[in-house]
């Protein structure tokens, strides 16, 4: 076992959104997750074919997914054993629970039901070991020690298999509360049970993923977690298909990184998108503000009269503005606006610290700072037509800058045809539908990109500001 185990990668190189600090911090989140009954059964029909376990099948697809982006061919996984081979601890109460190390070896592009022949004979190798204490297996591999990472392994897979049981007390209605996770043990540790209907059929996968926050934002393992249901989603439909060829992507998110591709619309600018919607639903409620609505067609006029005004100081294209409003109408006024004179939107939380703020003004150079609800309101004067700016899908829509807890605070230009990508990607993914109603900015922050403001306004549904 010491053999098979030896020239373990030091770490598997997941896709991170921040470098691995020197000492993991042990904090962690916690996505909950669900794999759909149908899916559920597909799952266990493949792996009662291949000789499998529906385990053996959902490794197989996480080390799929890992290789695929970007782990290697060499993925180690943690995974949890009951630890009660011996039949004298079947009535003992105790914690008996040992940890085994899942290798699986991913080169050569195999054929999915290839790749779960080989997860089958490995996991059927490491279940003859099971024994070993994980503690005395670390000490005789002798990996290099690190305080920045879990020995042997960084991902856990669990499957809960262990029926539930009843918990009744007289007089009382008792129910589970599941609590959620501040911690994370491992880089990512996904804990998974299946659900069953009263007749027995599968009734879906439930569980959750816990995460090390120091690697990872709430929304990337969201996105792994939707990879891997599409990854598997496609294998048994085609087990034969080999790993490099299961498409892990959305029609949406293909259209963003490959606008041009076969199927994906011609790009078009923000302003393109949202004048399409006010001629489509005018009198729809465009935006929600208290006790305040605006239809499309009236935020558009208001966003035009902004618009003319911000040209009338010399705005435009690959030109900067700055809105340091609080969320309000004028504020959404004022980005559209910018939008509309084919400026870059650049978004100032005013409840910044004030070196930040100056930080963010002298790095962009904006050459103008909206940070005065009247000079949105006061602008009646000016034509509400559309400006009709000459816009190209490459020119920058807004700039938004990183948090700097890496170093200092960097700005990222986007442009017009890749926010439009994604906000595409968005709807279909949140399947937002016309006339609907949309929270946005819920978090603390201000900084909230366009993506976030078309995703309703490009759609047809209603911008609620909390």
């Amino acid at each position: 076992w010491r053999d098979e185990l030896a020239g373990l990668p030091q770490q598997v190189q997941l896709p991170a959104d921040r470098p691995r600090p020197p000492v993991a911090s042990q904090l962690g989140g916690q996505v909950e997750v669900r794999l759909d009954p149908e899916l559920h059964q597909a799952l266990r029909d493949l792996a009662t074919g291949s000789g499998a376990s529906l385990f053996m099948v959902l490794q197989a697809g996480l080390a799929a997914l890992l290789t695929r982006l970007g782990a290697g061919t060499d993925i180690p996984v943690g995974s949890p054993i009951a630890g009660r081979t011996d039949e004298a601890l079947d009535e003992l109460v105790g914690f008996f629970v040992n940890t085994l190390v899942l290798r699986t070896d991913t080169s050569g592009d195999p054929g999915f039901a290839d790749l779960l022949g080989r997860v089958r004979q490995k996991a059927l190798t490491a279940y003859d070991h099971q024994d070993v204490p994980f503690e005395y297996l670390v000490e005789v591999v002798n990996p290099a020690r690190s305080l920045a990472h879990h020995p042997l392994f960084q991902v856990m897979l669990a499957l809960q298999n262990a029926p539930g049981g009843d918990f009744d007390l007289p007089g009382l209605d008792v129910a589970a509360y599941p609590v959620a996770a501040r911690t994370a043990k491992f880089d990512l540790g996904v804990s998974l049970a299946e659900r069953f209907g009263p007749d027995g059929s599968p009734a879906g996968i439930v569980g959750a993923v816990e995460y090390a926050t120091d690697l990872f934002d709430r929304s990337t393992v969201e996105t792994l977690f939707v990879r891997w249901t599409r990854l598997l989603a496609a294998v048994v439909a085609a087990p034969e298909l080999p790993i490099s060829a299961i498409d892990l992507l959305s029609a949406g998110e293909r259209c963003e990184l490959l606008p041009a591709a076969e199927g994906c619309a011609v790009a078009a600018t923000l302003p393109e998108l949202f004048a399409a919607q006010v001629a489509a639903t005018p009198d729809a409620v465009a935006l929600v503000s208290g006790d305040t609505e605006l239809t499309y067609a009236e935020l558009d006029a208001r966003a035009n009269r902004f618009a003319h005004a911000l040209m009338a100081r010399g705005v435009g294209p690959e030109q900067v503005v700055a809105v340091a409003l609080p969320r309000s109408v004028e504020s959404m006024v004022a980005v559209l606006g910018v939008l509309k004179a084919g400026a870059a939107y650049l978004p100032v939380d005013p409840s910044y610290p004030e070196a930040r703020i100056a930080f963010m003004l002298d790095d962009a150079r904006p050459v103008v700072v909206v940070d005065d609800p009247a000079m949105v309101v006061e602008v009646s004067e000016w034509p509400d037509t559309d400006p009709k700016v000459a816009l190209d899908v490459r020119h920058p829509a807004y700039v938004i800058y990183t948090s700097g807890s890496t170093g200092r605070p960097k700005g990222v230009l986007v442009g017009h045809g890749g926010v439009a990508s994604l906000v595409a990607a968005q709807i279909e993914r949140f399947a937002i539908e016309p006339g609907s109603r949309v929270l946005q900015f819920a978090s603390p922050s201000f900084d909230a990109s366009v993506s976030e403001i078309f995703t309703a306004l490009a759609c047809g549904a209603a911008l609620v500001l909390p």
